[in-house]
C-alpha cells in the first residue's frame, strides 16, 4: 500500500482510533478523513471534530444517522424477528454495515485511496466492515491496523499517546475496562471479569437498564400501532422510526427488560462472551410475533420462522449486502402486507407480556374458533378423514414393522 495518499477512518474520538488516526500519518505519510457517525450511541460526537482537529486532520465527517439506522436496517431485520442463536438480538452486527456504506461514499467523494477502522483482528466487526466494503466498492482498499501493528495492549496505546501528545479522558490506569460498543439498538460488554463465563456480571456494569428487582412493583402498560410491520406510533402517537426506539429504550429500561448474557459463536472461529442491553429491540420482537401471529398465513409464518435463522446468521456474519439476504428480503417485506393493527403489552420486572392484540387485517375468525356453537361454520366431523389420510402413512409403516 505504498500509493496511500488519502485515508477515510472510522473515527470515534476514543482511544483506540484517536492512535490509528495519528498511526496512519505517520505510517503511511498520507492524509487521513475522519468520519463519525451518531446512530444513538448516547455520546457527544461533536468532541471528535476537536480531536481530529488537533492532529492536523482537515476533512471531518459528523453525521447524524439515526433515522437512517432504524428505518433502513433495524426495521428491516425485526419485520424478520431475527434472533442469532436463539438469543442474540444483532444489535452491533446491524450497524456496522450503515458505517462500511458511509466509509466508501465518502471515500468516493474525497478520492480517498483506502479506508480504515479500528476492529481488532479477533472479532466478528472487521470482516462486517470489510464485507460491507467490499460489495459496495470492490476495489477499495483497507487498513486494519490491528492485524497489522504492535501496539496490541492499552499500555502500548496510551504510552503512543504520551509520545505523540493524544489527549486521553478517563485514563484507566492498568486495569482493563469493560469494551463497550453502543448504538440506538443495544449496549454490548465484553472483556474484563466477562472472560470468564462463569462470573456473574456486576450490576454496576448495566447502563440503560434498572435490575427487575429494582423495577416499579406496577406495571407499565403500552400500545404499539404497526403498518407493514413497522411501529409508527406509540400510545397512538405517531413517531419516526428512531424516535419510536429511543421511546422503547426508555420505557423498557425503566422496568428492567432487556438484559442478556451470552455466550455466542463469533465467525472468526472462537467462543466469545458479551453482555447486552436491548430494552427497545427485545419489545419490539415481542410486539411483532403478536402481530403477525394475528395477521400472517400459518404456511408464510412458519416459513419465515424457518428462514430466520438463516437470515440472523447473515446478518450476524457481515452480509448485509449479500444477494441472499437481499432475495431473503424481499420474501420478508412481501409477508408484511398486512402486518398492520396495534398489540398491547405489559410490562413488569424484566418481563414483556402481551395483553391484546387487533387489526383490520386480522385472520382471527371468532365464528371458527369459538367453543360454542359455530353456526355450521366448521364441521367438526370433517376432522375424521382429515386425521385418517395423514395417518396413512404411519398406519402402514407400523404393520410393515417400520415404526
Amino acid at each position: 500500500m505504498s500509493d496511500i495518499n488519502k485515508v477515510v477512518l472510522a473515527y470515534s474520538g476514543g482511544l483506540d482510533t484517536s492512535v490509528i488516526a495519528k498511526w496512519l500519518q505517520q505510517t503511511y505519510d498520507c492524509e487521513v478523513v475522519t468520519f463519525t457517525a451518531d446512530i444513538g450511541q448516547g455520546e457527544e460526537v461533536e468532541p471528535a471534530r476537536l480531536k481530529a482537529e488537533a492532529m492536523g486532520i482537515k476533512e471531518i465527517y459528523i453525521e447524524d444517522l439515526r433515522e437512517e439506522f432504524v428505518r433502513d436496517y433495524v426495521n428491516p431485520m425485526f419485520r424478520a424477528n431475527a434472533l442469532y442463536e436463539g438469543e442474540y438480538l444483532l444489535g452491533t452486527s446491524i450497524a456496522r454495515p450503515l458505517i462500511a456504506k458511509r466509509l466508501v461514499e465518502i471515500a468516493a467523494e474525497t478520492s480517498a485511496d483506502a479506508i480504515s477502522h479500528g476492529a481488532t483482528g479477533k472479532g466478528n466487526d472487521q470482516v462486517r466492515f470489510e464485507l460491507g466494503a467490499y460489495a459496495l466498492s470492490p476495489g477499495i482498499k483497507v487498513i486494519a491496523p490491528w492485524r497489522i501493528w504492535d501496539l496490541n495492549s492499552r499500555d502500548k496505546l496510551l504510552a503512543y499517546c504520551a509520545q505523540n501528545n493524544i489527549s486521553v479522558e478517563k485514563k484507566l490506569g492498568t486495569k482493563s475496562p469493560y469494551s463497550m460498543d453502543a448504538n440506538l439498538l443495544h449496549i454490548s460488554y465484553e472483556g474484563d471479569v466477562l472472560e470468564n463465563p462463569a462470573t456473574e456480571p456486576e450490576e454496576d456494569m448495566w447502563l440503560w437498564s434498572v435490575s427487575p428487582e429494582a423495577a416499579p412493583d406496577v406495571a407499565t402498560y403500552i400500545e404499539l400501532e404497526y403498518e407493514r410491520g413497522d411501529i409508527v406510533a406509540i400510545d397512538g402517537e405517531k413517531m419516526s422510526p428512531a424516535t419510536v426506539l429511543a421511546e422503547l429504550n426508555r420505557i423498557g429500561g425503566a422496568n428492567g427488560i432487556g438484559r442478556a448474557d451470552i455466550v455466542e459463536n463469533r465467525y472468526v472461529g472462537m467462543k466469545a462472551r458479551g453482555c447486552y442491553e436491548t430494552p427497545g429491540g427485545t419489545i419490539m420482537l415481542k410486539g411483532h410475533r403478536a402481530m403477525e401471529s394475528l395477521t400472517l398465513d400459518r404456511e408464510l409464518a412458519h416459513l419465515k420462522d424457518e428462514l430466520m435463522p438463516r437470515y440472523a446468521t447473515l446478518v450476524y456474519n457481515g452480509y448485509w449486502f449479500s444477494p441472499e439476504r437481499f432475495a431473503l428480503q424481499t420474501l420478508i417485506d412481501e409477508s408484511q402486507k398486512f402486518v398492520n393493527g396495534k398489540v398491547r403489552l405489559k410490562l413488569y420486572k424484566g418481563n414483556v407480556v402481551i395483553v391484546g392484540r387487533e387489526s383490520q387485517d386480522s385472520l382471527f375468525d371468532e365464528n371458527v374458533a369459538t367453543f360454542e356453537d359455530d353456526a355450521g361454520a366448521y364441521h367438526q366431523g370433517d376432522a375424521e378423514g382429515f386425521i385418517k389420510l395423514n395417518a396413512l402413512r404411519l398406519r402402514i409403516a407400523a404393520e410393515k414393522g417400520r415404526l
